[in-house]
């Protein structure tokens, strides 16, 4: 057995019982034969299957019994209610039986309850505690936008590391990871436990101190590239029992030094935000590599990026529905000549159509302000799920040196590839894995196919009183921008706080400049901005605020509304273009109409859009005139969309199979 799943079994029973997953579930992920495709087949059909919900009698019921053991200790010192705590995981330990036992599991979350109502001033609400429930069982909850999943994930970790688990929070990004770690650090501190988190700039010293706590909080590229480092040092993860746990805990920093892993074990990991990591940032291998010569010369690449400038689409190649370029007979004619410094290398066809096609990728399907910006006299990556920039990325293949050509900016050197891993096979090798978010219905097949995760749905705490305003279509983009001013100033006027979501950087700032030419006060929040995140979010619920961002303010933020946005009818949310996941769309309106608040949102987009370009023209004019022809578009679209998108985590996740087999037979190279 991996030592990934060596855990000590009491542990393995503490909470969870028989829901723990079994590493067999996971063997593919150890090198053993994946079973017959049937086998496969019948193993995915739970996946088609709708999501459970959450009853509202269980989840009274659970929320009664917790109240009755609550109100027990409510008098008690706090040494009291951390013994009881750790007192109940010890019975539940014994008892075998994991969360069935309903008595004990409702003492516990009593005892956390009651530690966050003194420490954080909060009692859970009863959606919480029964979201919290979900997460020990390893399943992934999916609760309303404004249901206080922050606090979700903390009940659910302090049970768990309570109980002698390594408990890994991930976050979608750093500041999110600090933000929630120092938030919840009280209630942690209340039982003994230490926590900690993980930011991008910490050296690999403070990095082992910090995995080294109980609870640490750490965004998912972070968490892989150490898991890499760890691998190119020559580390495995560390099978851990509970009594080595507590000593790990108990030791903190003392005797941790550079020949140690980073990543101390892997046992129990909750998600925030779960569709946005395993699924939309799963997209792309995390890769660790290192300067080397580039693949292609310097004189090559820029031969190339010229070349691809003076191509036709349609004459000379043409975009597949996949997103690759094909070069039609007649491209490579159409070419300058090769420099006579690279003519003896690539004067083949071949050879030339290769660098050629990649050329015309860096021309036609990476768009600065949407793809990347230009900073510092760099090209930086945008992560295009969350808006913000990953910085010290790049490209492979020469596609960064070719972007910078495009851009007329120094070309840096190649990139040698050392350690690649995928989000799915990585978020896999946790002996539990669970997750919260507020959008993963759509997405239910993938996780449960890919991770074996069921969705639970938890209704909201209280009803929505979000109103869905008619969506519009524009014919072009200009038209679109002035009407988005128009609506948003109106809302504005009535006193609502309103808030712009943007696919891109670009369109951020155009309708920041449809705003400003006609006087209207506004702040803008993108990869351009995104050190002010935290100041702008804080400030977008004030009555007649107008805020236009990115997909940076869709996930982890909470619009805070004053008592005047309130009375003038809450959060007033503007979709301006349709992305190709119906979850970020959720997403966004989901920012208004939190824990039962007024509000309202409506889609202003333009038949110009970039998820609209597949339909026929004629089809484009009836979205215009018809609000049916646009429901239709919109889910048609989206639906080709997402099953493209599908079709390529796929094949991501096959070819890191393969080079991981691969490097297998190759062995270890000292």
């Amino acid at each position: 057995m991996d030592a990934t799943f060596n855990l000590d079994p009491t542990l393995a029973r503490t909470l969870a019982g028989s829901a723990f997953r079994r590493a067999d579930t996971l063997r593919d992920e150890r090198g053993a034969e994946r079973g017959h495709r049937v086998e496969q087949f019948l193993r995915s059909l739970q996946g088609w299957l709708p999501p459970g919900l959450e009853r509202l009698a269980d989840i009274s019921a659970f929320n009664a019994a917790i109240a009755k053991e609550a109100e027990a200790m409510r008098e008690s010192p706090d040494a009291a209610v951390a013994a009881r705590f750790h007192e109940e995981l010890g019975a539940l330990k014994k008892s075998g039986v994991g969360l069935k036992d309903s008595q004990r599991v409702a003492a516990v979350f009593a005892c956390i309850g009651e530690a966050s109502r003194r420490t954080l001033g909060m009692w859970p609400h009863p959606v919480q505690f029964t979201g919290a429930r979900v997460l020990l069982s390893g399943r992934l909850a999916e609760m309303q936008t404004g249901e206080g999943k922050s606090l979700v994930a903390a009940l659910a970790a302090t049970a768990m590391a309570g109980s002698g688990a390594v408990v890994h929070i991930i976050s979608t990004n750093d500041y999110l990871a600090r933000r929630d770690s120092e938030e919840m650090q009280p209630l942690f501190a209340f039982f003994g436990l230490n926590s900690a988190f993980i930011e991008g700039e910490m050296e690999p010293d403070e990095r082992r101190i910090s995995y080294r706590h109980a609870i640490c909080y750490v965004s998912g590229k972070e968490l892989v590239f150490d898991y890499l480092k760890d691998q190119l040092a020559g580390h495995g993860t560390l099978p851990m029992r509970v009594t080595q746990v507590r000593q790990l805990w108990a030791s903190g920093a003392a005797g941790v030094g550079p020949s140690e892993p980073l990543i101390p074990a892997l046992h129990f990991a909750i998600v925030d935000e779960a569709d946005s990591v395993l699924i939309d940032e799963a997209r792309t291998p995390m890769i660790i590599s290192r300067e080397s010569p580039g693949l292609y010369e310097t004189e090559l690449l820029k031969w190339a990026i010229t070349a691809a400038g003076t191509l036709e689409r349609g004459r000379h190649f043409k975009i597949t529905g996949a997103r690759d370029i094909e070069l039609l007979p007649g491209a490579l004619d159409a070419c300058p000549s090769l420099p006579a410094e690279v003519r003896a290398v690539w004067r083949s066809p071949p050879w030339r159509s290769l660098v050629l096609r990649q050329a015309l990728t860096a021309w036609h399907l990476f768009i600065k302000d949407q793809h990347y910006i230009l900073a510092e006299g760099k090209v930086q990556i945008v992560d295009e799920s969350t808006g913000r920039v990953m910085a010290d990325r790049s490209w492979e293949q020469g596609l960064h040196q070719l972007i910078e050509a495009k851009e007329g900016l120094e070309i840096t050197q190649g990139r040698e590839t050392l350690a690649r891993m995928t989000f799915q096979r990585f978020f896999r090798r946790y002996f539990l894995l669970a997750g919260l978010t507020g959008t993963a219905a759509e997405a239910s097949r993938e996780l449960w196919s890919v991770y074996r995760l069921q969705i639970r749905r938890v209704p909201p705490n209280r009803v929505v009183q979000r109103r869905r305003l008619p969506d519009r279509c524009t014919v072009t983009t200009e038209e679109k921008w002035q009407a988005v001013a128009q609506d948003a100033y109106a809302a504005a006027a009535r006193g609502q706080p309103v808030l712009i979501g943007t696919r891109s950087v670009e369109a951020s700032e155009q309708i920041g400049a449809e705003l400003a030419q006609r006087g209207i006060a506004h702040v803008v929040l993108n990869a351009r901005q995104d050190s002010d995140e935290a100041r702008i979010v804080s400030e977008a619920g004030r009555a007649g605020c107008i805020t236009v961002a990115t997909n940076m303010a869709g996930r982890g933020t909470d619009i805070k509304l004053s008592p005047e946005a309130r009375a003038a009818g809450g959060l007033h949310v503007i979709l301006t273009e349709f992305h190709e996941s119906p979850r970020v769309d959720r997403q966004l309106f989901g920012r208004s109409g939190r824990q039962g608040d007024a509000g309202s949102v409506c889609a202003l987009v333009c038949a110009q859009d970039t998820l609209f370009k597949p339909l026929p023209g004629w089809w484009r004019w009836a979205m215009v005139l018809k609000p049916h022809v646009l429901r239709s578009a919109v889910r048609w679209t989206q639906w080709r969309a997402e099953r493209r998108a599908y079709q390529g985590r796929m094949q991501t996740l096959r070819q890191d199979r393969e080079l991981s087999r691969l490097i297998g037979f190759a062995g270890n190279v000292k």
